[in-house]
């Protein structure tokens, strides 16, 4: 499994606060079936000092003590980049923030409603010749209320990581009927940790999938697709589950 969106460096965020935190988390991620980690920082206006070269020295230092420790997992660079933030840095230093290196721009959605110029930050992202994906958007009030927006953002070439523990419900009903409901549209094409440490949020993406009744997908969402993605190649078609594949009480 490859996870697209982790918060695994230590003391950069909101995530681990010590390098045995990130550690215990990759340990976690790898008994999960992970062997690929992106370091995916917040950068936003409360986290003003996440930068590309900041990150990236973090993930040099977890990746020598991962070796050391003999943890199976190598974590590659990326961030997790807020809209606000984005329009306030250069054109290079968004390019250095890209996931792995590659074509791809991980960006937050708004957890909060209003979120005034979603689509027009979002697209004059895209004018810049970055590849957009989507983090979180099951969470996001704006998404949820109006899912045709989001749609006409994947038409117009975006994709979306749905952190995989909003099908078990990990952040209530609504959330996890809407990933469903997402899921069965063809509006998901990764799943991601969104992992902050070893326990809130399991890093395993595996086991977390199975137990959503999505194991059948499991390869195609979690390794298939990011893979694609690190690789700046051919990105397959959002996975389209029928409502007899998945669990019908989420669509009672």
């Amino acid at each position: 499994m490859i996870d697209l969106h982790c918060h695994i460096l230590p003391g950069i965020d909101d995530g681990p606060r010590t390098m045995a935190d990130s550690l215990a988390l990759a340990a976690a991620a790898a008994v999960g079936a992970t062997h690929t980690i992106v370091a995916t920082p917040h950068v936003s206006w409360e986290w003003p000092g996440n930068r590309a070269a900041t990150i990236a020295a973090a993930v040099h230092a977890l990746n020598e003590e991962l070796r050391r420790e003999g943890i199976p997992v190598e974590v590659v660079a990326g961030a997790e980049v807020a809209l606000s933030r984005a329009a306030a840095l250069d054109a290079s230093e968004l390019e250095a923030l890209r996931l792995g290196g590659g074509p791809w721009l991980l960006v937050e959605c708004p957890l909060t409603s209003p979120a005034p110029g979603t689509e027009l930050g979002l697209t004059a992202l895209r004018n810049q010749g970055h590849r957009i994906l989507l983090a979180h958007p099951e969470r996001c009030p704006l998404f949820q209320r109006e899912p045709q927006r989001l749609a006409a953002l994947v038409d117009a070439g975006m994709l979306t990581s749905v952190t995989a523990s909003a099908f078990t419900g990990s952040f209530g009903r609504t959330v996890q009927r809407f990933a469903f409901e997402l899921l069965r549209q063809g509006l998901v094409h990764d799943v991601a940790s969104d992992a902050h440490d070893a326990v809130r949020r399991d890093p395993g993406l595996q086991a977390v999938l199975e137990s959503a009744g999505l194991g059948p997908y499991a390869e195609h969402l979690a390794d298939t697709t990011p893979q694609a993605i690190l690789r700046g190649g051919a990105v397959p078609a959002g996975v389209v589950a029928s409502r007899a594949g998945l669990r019908s009480r989420l669509f009672g």
